[in-house]
């Protein structure tokens, strides 16, 4: 046996090593998840798509009450199918990224209507499906199919970089400590796997101050070994986030309904509701009150309204000045060919529309002034 063998096999034995060791602390410390099957049972595919879904860009106890939510309401796929898009997006509003919430019904028509209501179960045919992108539907395949497939989150980047003392930085280094990744996938098992990789980034290889006590895999550890695991992975540095202003028009009837417009489908937000606004741009200028330079709704006494309010978004800041108007008592005016995207919905029924969290702070912030209850 020349070198190269002796080579593959120390890496194969060392694979099944820490897969064993890995499995084992999952059976006695797995985290309790409402979308994960008991010990001993087949995962529904429709749940772990759910989950995943929710967990894009999003930490697990945020989703956990949308998916509670969710799967009580729309139970499998043909019930998500056949509810209204509008419905489906005020159950989402608070979730952020609605595009995921677009995309999601759009998934579950295909999967009811076209697929006999079964979802694919595998990497490529789950890929097919609108908001399933490589690292869900690994996920899905691992979890769902028990596809002996590398599942490669934040937390498994980090396990990883440090069990090798990998000191590539991110996000160069993805694809290698995906390939790492995958090197230690076992066939047997790889869905447990892979949610061990995960619950043992989240609770115990953390981004600071690992508790390398409690990990099962500390004798196997590199970055352990050498005094780095605290400080992988390395990073590059991240380029400042740019700054964007906009205005937004809050129009509040004399009978205390509030003005709202649709958003277009694509885009940012799209197809959620708002607070009228203008487009967010790095160049543009506030304008000052009374001049009737702002691209309001409607002609009216607007009024700039103190503060402001701020919001970030994945790759820019956004400031946003509120100009509040009050009308009288039976005044509902609409713009001018403004069409069905605008509507006025009474102050009582705000809760239910579909607000992202930027208007919900734009409508706390105006009412709390318009009401007298700012400071």
């Amino acid at each position: 046996m020349d070198d190269g063998e002796n080579l593959l096999g120390s890496r194969q034995a060392t694979a099944r090593a820490v897969a064993s060791a890995l499995l084992g602390w999952y059976d006695r410390e797995r985290r309790e998840l409402p979308w994960r099957a008991a010990p001993g049972t087949r995962p529904d595919p429709y749940a772990v798509w759910l989950s995943e879904i929710m967990l894009q860009q999003t930490v697990v106890k945020a989703a956990i009450p949308y998916y509670a939510k969710f799967l009580a309401r729309w139970p499998a796929a043909a019930a998500l199918a056949r509810a209204p898009r509008e419905e489906v997006m005020r159950a989402w509003a608070g979730l952020g990224y609605y595009s995921r919430a677009r995309n999601m019904h759009l998934a579950a028509r295909i999967v009811a209507d076209e697929l006999g209501g079964r979802f694919p179960d595998t990497i490529e045919g789950l890929q097919a499906l609108p908001g399933v992108g490589p690292y869900t539907a690994a996920a899905i395949a691992a979890i769902a199919f028990d596809r002996p497939v590398a599942v490669v989150d934040g937390n498994v980047e980090r396990v990883v970089a440090r069990l090798f003392a990998f000191e590539e930085p991110l996000p160069g280094a993805k694809r290698r400590l995906r390939a790492l990744a995958g090197d230690l996938t076992p066939d047997e098992r790889p869905g447990d796997f892979a949610q061990a990789m995960m619950d043992l980034g989240a609770g115990v290889c953390t981004p600071k101050r690992p508790a390398c006590g409690h990990c099962p895999l500390t004798g196997a550890c590199a970055g352990r070994a050498r005094g780095i695991a605290a400080l992988l992975p390395y990073r590059e540095p991240r380029p400042e986030k740019p700054r964007r202003r906009g205005n937004a028009y809050f129009a509040l009837g004399g009978d205390g309904a509030v003005l709202l417009r649709r958003r277009p489908e694509k885009g940012l937000l799209g197809a959620m509701m708002e607070v009228p606004s203008s487009g967010w741009s790095g160049q543009e200028t506030w304008p000052d009150a009374g001049t009737g330079a702002s691209p309001a709704p409607f002609e009216g006494d607007w009024r700039r309204l103190p503060g402001g309010v701020r919001h970030t978004f994945t790759h820019f800041h956004l400031e946003l000045e509120v100009w509040g108007l009050r009308l009288p008592a039976g005044e509902r005016p609409l713009p001018e060919g403004g069409g069905a995207q605008w509507r006025w919905v009474e102050r009582a029924d705000l809760a239910g529309e579909a607000l992202p969290s930027l208007m919900r702070k734009v409508v706390a912030h105006a009412l709390g002034h318009l009401d007298g209850r700012a400071d």
